[in-house]
């Protein structure tokens, strides 16, 4: 049931998004991704020092499951290295769609309740935009490195 699926936790990290803004700084970078299936969009600036995330700003025009991961998702983002951004994103992948075990690094804990999507697939989507988005951006940082 959908019930089961909108819990607290979900909906109390979608309405935890932070103010949409935008970094100002000329070296951050930003990725965007859309859902074909909903339509919601998660624009995403990360800026970079030293090889890890310094600042993150995003914008979500998504559904409650898009924002509750984009609000989850984002304050974990200083400190990480392009490879743990990529990790991150291909462990949830791994776990809405192959019914893996949340993100193993202690610091990606709060993603857990993200595990509640796995059994509708029709949201798996708009769950992964920030993810895909913060990968696109270690993607032009590092170039996959």
């Amino acid at each position: 049931m959908l019930s089961e699926l909108y819990t607290e936790k979900l909906l109390a990290a979608a309405a935890s998004l932070p103010p949409a803004r935008h970094l100002e700084r000329a070296d951050a970078v930003t990725a965007v991704r859309t859902s074909r299936v909903c339509g919601s969009v998660v624009e995403l600036d990360l800026a970079f020092e030293g090889g890890v995330v310094v600042d993150v700003a995003v914008r979500a025009k998504a559904c409650a499951l898009g924002q509750a991961a984009a609000g989850l998702f984002a304050p974990l983002l200083p400190g990480m290295t392009p490879g743990d951004i990529r990790r991150a994103r291909d462990e949830m992948r791994r776990m809405l769609n192959e019914n893996g075990t949340p993100p193993a690094d202690p610091r990606l804990a709060p993603l857990a309740p993200l595990a509640a999507i796995r059994d509708y697939p029709q949201r798996h989507a708009s769950t992964m935009l920030v993810f895909d988005a913060a990968a696109d951006c270690a993607e032009r940082i590092d170039g996959g490195h």
